[in-house]
């Protein structure tokens, strides 16, 4: 089991991160709508420069009408936009933006990927940008994206021959994608990747072209459009009771920071392409061919395919769990597909996810804290419910990472809940919860990524899970599920969030700047939390040696978890100008930690959190001043 499990929870962090924390109950509308998805293999890849740069019309109407994968490569986080619901900003204002686009791809039906670029704020050619930016690092990014992502078509959301007549961003964005078009399929370009994926080469490349490049809704109903693809995206879903529009909208509405909450539309709506690179489509309105999107595209996949358009075919809206036992052998055949097949993972998840969605299975681990230590012994409650008739066994109940395996064949009963708790070890080698590009110290242009598996990755990577092995008509499927924390809360109800592990004490300075105009020295406070119950330990500044700071260190004993304590420092500073970071260190049991934990929390995305330096800025000035006064104008 052991194996079992490692060689599976290995083989998913190739593939797409499960991005939500609370789980889906789909109709039966929606399962029907997923099992068409399972029987479309083919991909796109929408790409741009920021956060709300991607059309979310578009996007919606590949995953959802045509059933493609269909994935958002958004170049950076939006860190250089402005925030129009809180106050932070810069890379703050980065996590807040990234969980925007989850939140819209969960909507819309895409996935979402970044690269390692950082939004430095608004640049007025594609030159200046990629002098900011690392050009081959970036280019090295979406030629990964590529290679990982496998998209048969990719689309620009900018045109790549506006240079210096728009966002530097956006015609760097659109360059570096017709540059990587090529790249991906080469063994000579960014060759050191290969180890971990495969080149490939995506069909076709086009540009996602509108009214707005050609400068008036007139001018473009004018222009000649017998070049461009022209698709009709105003396609109502009846699974969703929705207009392809009004999907959208409410993907677009998720970028809250931004203030783009749009109204959803309905009726005729056209999308245009214009076609830029590849491999040329007699039928320029079909993205797809000469593109074989069925499952005879994969080696031993035909058998796959009659299987799956049997059940499509014979779904029973009143019952799906019909459709279970056709179900469970195509899941058998894919999972006997060769571990090279870059579809095997992606639809072995897709459909485990039917099974699960079809037969009422439901299957969840909680614990009841939201933030607990690395040397934790976690509590976490498992629950399993077969809500069909369909014969099930839960054969195991297996944790990671540290491994361990709980039950022992429990038979699922048709609407029996067996629950459990379970008493976790954490490691302390587990990482603390950090955005993986936050981690070290980039650059103006570039976030640094030194992990090749991160890079790409939208959201944070969370090691504790729990994974349920369930024996359904005599063959054993895998359930991976993330611990999450799970709470009540008297006027919102059933409230999930992600479970995130802290250090065991983090520090902050009140005053980020302190500014000395005289030799007189000046008090400074700092505030310890503790992330567990009965810590104790010292704490203490570094700063330059020509500075002082009195008392060298001060012991301190917090006895419960998220306890707070203000401790005061006075620091003198030199008689010479002089400008440095005052550092702050805690100390406990030896171990010392230098963190400022910043939490984000808006209702519309989950929380999250963000480790800094904890550190102050102090400034010596050498300042004479007359019997002047001094105007200070509100700005």
């Amino acid at each position: 089991m052991k194996n079992k499990v490692l060689a599976h929870a290995t083989a998913l962090l190739c593939t797409i991160i499960c991005l939500g924390q609370k789980p889906d109950k789909l109709n039966s509308a929606e399962i029907y709508q997923k099992i068409e998805k399972l029987n479309f293999l083919g991909s796109v890849l929408y790409l741009a420069a920021h956060p709300d740069d991607e059309n979310t019309r578009l996007i919606s109407y590949l995953s959802n009408d045509k059933q493609a994968q269909t994935a958002y490569l958004s170049l950076t986080r939006g860190d250089g936009g402005q925030n129009l619901i809180g106050s932070e900003l810069r890379e703050l204002l980065g996590v807040i933006r990234t969980q925007e686009l989850i939140e819209a791809r969960k909507i819309d039906g895409g996935q979402q990927f970044f690269s390692r670029a950082n939004d430095f704020g608004f640049s007025k050619t594609p030159d200046e940008t990629l002098k900011i930016w690392d050009k081959n690092l970036v280019l090295s990014d979406i030629v990964w994206i590529i290679r990982k992502f496998q998209p048969d078509v990719i689309i620009n959301r900018f045109d790549h021959r506006t240079s210096g007549t728009t966002h530097g961003h956006h015609t760097a964005s659109a360059l570096l994608s017709v540059e990587a078009f090529d790249k991906s399929n080469q063994t000579n370009e960014f060759s050191s990747q290969l180890g971990l994926t495969s080149i490939w080469q995506p069909k076709r490349l086009y540009f996602n072209t509108s009214w707005w490049f050609y400068g008036s809704k007139e001018k473009f109903e004018a222009a000649d459009k017998s070049n461009l693809a022209e698709l009709k995206t105003g396609t109502f879903f009846a699974f969703a009771g929705k207009s392809n529009q009004e999907i959208a909208a409410l993907s677009r509405s998720c970028h809250q920071s931004q203030g783009f909450g749009t109204s959803g539309a309905r009726g005729d709506d056209n999308e245009y392409l214009e076609f830029v690179k590849g491999e040329k489509a007699s039928d320029k309105n079909n993205l797809f061919e000469g593109i074989d999107t069925t499952w005879n595209r994969v080696k031993n996949g035909a058998p796959i395919g009659t299987i799956l358009a049997e059940v499509q075919k014979n779904y029973n809206f009143q019952n799906p769990s019909a459709s279970v036992p056709q179900l469970v052998q195509a899941y058998y055949l894919i999972s006997k597909l060769d571990d090279s097949e870059h579809w095997k993972n992606i639809k072995l998840d897709e459909i485990k996810k039917i099974i699960a969605a079809c037969s009422g299975l439901y299957l969840e681990a909680t614990c009841q804290n939201q933030q607990i230590t690395n040397d934790a012994v976690l509590q976490i409650k498992v629950e399993a419910l077969n809500r069909s008739f369909i014969k099930m066994m839960l054969k195991s109940v297996a944790t990671m990472p540290t491994t361990t395996t709980y039950l022992d064949n429990k038979l699922l009963d048709n609407n029996k809940i067996i629950n459990q708790t379970i008493d976790l070890q954490l490691a302390k080698n587990v990482e603390v919860t950090q955005p993986y590009y936050l981690k070290e110290k980039g650059s103006v242009g570039m976030y640094t990524v030194n992990n090749q598996n991160y890079i790409g990755q939208a959201d944070v990577s969370r090691e504790i899970k729990v994974f349920f092995d369930v024996i359904i008509d005599g063959i054993s499927i895998v359930f991976e599920k993330n611990v999450v924390f799970k709470t009540n809360d008297d006027v919102k109800g059933e409230i999930y969030q992600p479970l995130d592990v802290v250090p065991i004490a983090t520090s902050t300075f009140n005053d980020k700047v302190l500014i000395f105009s005289d030799n007189q020295a000046k008090n400074i406070s700092v505030k310890i939390k503790s992330g567990k119950n009965n810590i104790q330990g010292t704490i203490k500044l570094n700063v330059a040696d020509n500075w002082q700071v009195s008392p060298k260190e001060i012991p301190f004993t917090l006895s419960l978890k998220g306890e707070e304590q203000l401790f005061v420092f006075t620091v003198s500073p030199p008689k010479t100008a002089s400008e440095i970071l005052i550092k702050s260190v805690v100390t406990i049991e030896g171990q010392s930690f230098e963190n400022d934990k910043i939490e984000i929390n808006y209702p519309h995305i989950y929380k999250q959190i963000v480790l800094k330096t904890a550190e102050s800025r102090a400034l010596k000035l050498d300042i004479k001043t007359k019997n002047e006064k001094i105007a200070y104008l509100m700005g």
